[in-house]
């Protein structure tokens, strides 16, 4: 019986190195232009090496969204346990890299089932550290569940907030003006100005690299 091929181990530099490369191009040119060639291209190494550490393109794209995700879900934490949460999720969710690089995996995910469900699990685990930090949230700021629970809360504000960005990435702007005004006028009666901007960067750097 033949032994199963050998792969790079998680912890690795390369692997963390291609991981990059592979998001770069999700950003810059979509996923479709991810390919084991290009992806050794832009990060500088050899082709033979994607898939020393990853059997397939399949397994590339997964880690590069679980990274990501796990990443998100310390950034989104540290910034609900600060200050000012909601505002602070409502910047967390404006983000455009992020949300650009979100789109790019949901495309990609039609067409994959193991990263549908994958998106779906993390989903999950940051709809419900939302809700939490929503519950807390108001009850700090005497606002009643009584005509909107805090689970409704959570889905507009992530969902409005992306809709937000991704219209303004294909060049779409109406009502958006009227929208962010009341956003920001919604905010400061809750938590007052918002303090400066939280590096969400450095918040999900903290998350390390992926180990799967």
């Amino acid at each position: 019986m033949a032994s199963a091929r050998r792969i790079g181990a998680p912890e690795a530099k390369n692997r963390g190195v291609l991981l990059d490369a592979a998001e770069l191009l999700m950003l810059d040119e979509g996923y479709a232009a991810v390919t084991s060639r290009r992806v050794a291209d832009k990060a500088g190494l050899k082709p033979q090496l994607v898939h020393y550490y990853f059997r397939t393109m399949d397994d590339l794209f997964q880690a590069v969204f679980r990274r990501r995700a796990k990443q998100g879900l310390i950034a989104q934490r540290l910034a609900l346990e600060s200050e000012q949460p909601l505002w602070n999720l409502w910047r967390f969710n404006t983000d455009p890299a992020g949300t650009r690089l979100t789109m790019e995996i949901m495309g990609l995910a039609n067409h994959r089932k193991a990263l549908r469900t994958e998106i779906a699990y993390y989903a999950e685990l940051f709809r419900e550290q939302e809700t939490k930090a929503f519950t807390s949230a108001l009850e700090r700021y005497g606002v009643t569940e009584d005509d909107v629970p805090p689970v409704v809360w959570a889905v507009f504000a992530t969902s409005l907030s992306r809709v937000l960005v991704m219209e303004r990435e294909i060049g779409m702007s109406s009502g958006h003006d009227d929208t962010l005004a009341f956003v920001d006028v919604w905010l400061r009666r809750l938590e007052g100005d918002p303090l400066p901007m939280p590096d969400f960067e450095a918040m999900m750097g903290q998350a390390g690299e992926d180990d799967e």
